[in-house]
């Protein structure tokens, strides 16, 4: 596939990052700020993007904000925060119409580049804080966000087996922060601590489309003048030194119709590694993908479980095990979903399954990056990695994978923590 070659430059601390394509009718900006996971910071990061987004100096309301994208041709603006490895993420998306499209041509990027610019650094404040307000508006609608998690049973119990599993780690955090510390945070400390996160967070700076390198990088340094000094390179997501522990079994209990069987295992890669790619069609033979065997065997042919996959988190060298099962069922689901794991460990899988899971996991790497979104996701792992591997590469590496090498990742893996949650109704007719 024919790859733009991505520019890359820096604007005082700001890591840019042009990748030049014509292929789309939109340019897309992202701006990633990237801080270790901790405890004390998870929750005020947590909800800074939807605060930064009710007002700035010049766009006072979120109408005003509103009004501005309109005057855009409809452009959009979205924040949000995510967790890769120890680093919570915190990221601003953009997406503008690409002016060589438009009638009159006018200077969108330039337009764009300035109301990001408002929304990112020129928040809306008075003596020195967030409108207090508007805070406690942002604070419970958060509140919400994270209540929701409850609710969702799935992503419930991938928070219990995360937090249990890494309960000394910072990877136990969990990217929306806590209830708790909400409580706690104001006008003044929040924008003290925006504030610092400016200093101290790596900044990256994406561009995808059809622009010009040179005048992007005037707009850039017009609209982007950071001047604090990040810390070089101090972003390493690994964390390869993993306690050996005895193996973990949680079962807890709630009204709920269908148990949540999530199982978590210790990888000992991380993207970056040479057994990268083993690693991930390891996981598509076992979990990742509908031809896999927890799809075939712990769904279809023992109809155990509503739905049985898995997934690998690559800055923190995790592999999860997500199934939906009746609460009676667990013995039997957990011996097979074993069993499926052990079977991979012994090389149980034939040339023709390698091959369908290679041809799979290339379709998706090619939609990924068919996106914008996604190929700016992809350079990003790049960026938080201690070693890069160029996208350009990646099919390649793909291709070269051996069976040798998926059974040799396989005997790396260790597992750590088996969680349950299982409903109250069944528990009490056992």
């Amino acid at each position: 596939m024919e790859q733009e070659q991505v520019v890359h430059y820096q604007v005082g601390p700001v890591r840019v990052h042009v990748i030049p394509s014509t292929t789309f009718k939109t340019n897309t900006i992202v701006i990633q700020m990237n801080a270790p996971l901790q405890k004390e910071t998870v929750t005020k990061r947590s909800i800074l993007p939807s605060v930064l987004q009710t007002g700035t100096k010049d766009y006072p309301t979120r109408q005003h904000i509103r009004s501005a994208l309109e005057e855009l041709y409809g452009a959009s603006l979205s924040g949000d925060v995510a967790k890769k490895g120890e680093q919570q993420i915190i990221s601003f998306r953009m997406d503008l119409a690409n002016e060589k499209f438009l009638k009159d041509s006018e200077p969108l990027m330039d337009r764009g580049l300035k109301l990001l610019s408002s929304v990112f650094l020129h928040p809306k404040i008075s003596n020195k804080q967030f409108d207090s307000k508007m805070l406690d508006e942002e604070k419970r609608t958060h509140r919400q966000k994270i209540s929701s998690v409850y609710d969702d049973k799935m992503r419930f119990a991938n928070k219990r087996l995360t937090e249990e599993m890494c309960e000394d780690e910072p990877f136990g955090l969990h990217v929306l922060g806590y209830e708790e510390d909400l409580e706690a945070i104001d006008g003044s400390n929040l924008y003290e601590y925006y504030q610092q996160a400016l200093v101290e967070d790596q900044i990256d700076l994406y561009v995808m489309g059809d622009v010009k390198v040179d005048d992007l990088k005037k707009m850039i340094e017009k609209y982007f003048p950071l001047q604090s000094a990040a810390p070089e390179d101090n972003v390493s997501t690994e964390n390869k030194f993993f306690q050996e522990k005895e193996k973990n079994e949680v079962i807890e209990e709630q009204s709920v119709q269908q148990g949540k069987l999530h199982i978590g295992y210790r990888t000992n890669v991380t993207y970056g590694d040479d057994d990268y790619f083993a690693l991930q069609l390891f996981n598509g033979l076992f979990g990742g993908f509908s031809h896999s065997k927890l799809f075939i065997n712990v769904r279809e042919k023992a109809s155990l479980a509503y739905y049985a996959a898995s997934r690998v988190e690559s800055h923190k060298g995790l592999l999860i095990v997500m199934s939906g099962i009746q609460s009676s069922k667990y013995d039997q689901a957990t011996k097979i979903i074993f069993e499926q794991m052990e079977e991979m460990k012994q090389g149980k899988f034939t040339d023709a399954d390698l091959d369908q899971t290679k041809a799979v996991y290339k379709n998706q790497v090619l939609e990924t990056m068919d996106v914008p979104r996604g190929r700016i996701e992809l350079e990003y792992h790049n960026q938080l990695a201690s070693k890069a591997v160029p996208i350009n590469e990646w099919l390649q590496k793909i291709d070269q994978v051996t069976k040798e090498e998926i059974i040799k990742v396989a005997q790396k893996i260790q597992l750590d923590t088996v969680y349950f949650l299982k409903g109250k109704e069944e528990a009490a007719n056992e």
